[in-house]
């Protein structure tokens, strides 16, 4: 029946206006990559090849500060996490007037600089162990913090849509403590807005350049900084690996909360 009424009822067409603005959005995210992928391959001036990429990948410092920036982005999603999911559910559950005061001091990172931020950290931090200043270890305090906006407006959205009351009533009504039920409970139903979340923090990180660089460590964005100065060429293969790191990234976030949300339902 469903069949035949699509067949019957002709489907409407989408505006020409909105096939032009949707062509128009996908020309100015391609043109420009589909650019710099053609100017990273270029070898002479008529003539390609991928002496470029073979540059950067046989490069230690690109494996060595793409690690470091990966362990650094880890550790600032992990410690982000633990913060602010228990004060989320603390605050939606028993204090939700304090709600506006807590969104009110995630979001001050979008009002202090990164670079006042980096002198406030190494203010913060006089006269803390040598063994600690001199790691990146330091930068993680600040990265947590930019993160704070982004972390706080997906695991909030998370929590907004789910009924937290009924869940945690439930859960203590069969004997579940507060651990438990935050832990095996709760979080499962936060899956998607604490990928959300641990997604934006890994792209900051990955990206964000003036701590680092103030700090005088060599993170991933301050040696794409460095090729960027010194060469052309490899500079554009840098950026198109980059992407490509980002999105493998972000395909992989989703793969595994995807088989690890399957995997309840597939043992029914």
């Amino acid at each position: 029946m469903g069949s035949l009424i699509a067949v019957l009822v002709p489907r409407k067409r989408p505006p020409i206006s909105a096939t032009v603005w949707l062509v128009a959005a996908a020309a100015f995210f391609v043109v420009p990559l589909a650019a710099t992928i053609e100017f990273s391959l270029r070898t002479g001036a008529s003539s390609h090849g991928v002496a470029a990429y073979g540059t950067i990948l046989h490069d230690p410092q690109f494996w060595s500060t793409l690690w470091l920036s990966t362990r650094l982005a880890l550790e600032t999603i992990g410690i982000a996490l633990v913060l602010l999911v228990p004060t989320l559910f603390w605050v939606h559950l028993r204090a939700p007037r304090l709600r506006p005061l807590v969104a009110f001091l995630c979001v001050l990172p979008f009002v202090v600089p990164p670079v006042v931020l980096v002198v406030g950290l190494l203010d913060v931090y006089r006269g803390a162990p040598e063994w600690f200043i001199a790691t990146p270890q330091f930068l993680v305090a600040g990265y947590v913090v930019l993160a704070f906006p982004y972390v706080f407006f997906s695991l909030d959205a998370g929590f907004r849509a789910i009924d937290l009351r009924t869940l945690t009533e439930a859960a203590q009504s069969l004997g579940a403590g507060w651990r438990t039920t935050l832990l095996r409970v709760v979080l499962p139903n936060l899956r998607a807005a604490a990928l959300g979340g641990a997604l934006l923090t890994f792209a900051i990180v990955l990206g964000e350049f003036t701590m680092a660089n103030l700090s005088l460590f060599n993170t991933f964005s301050v040696y794409v900084n460095y090729v960027g100065q010194t060469t052309a060429t490899p500079a554009a293969a840098l950026a198109v690996i980059s992407f490509v790191l980002t999105w493998g990234v972000m395909f992989a976030f989703v793969t595994v909360s995807r088989r690890r949300g399957a995997t309840p339902a597939e043992g029914r």
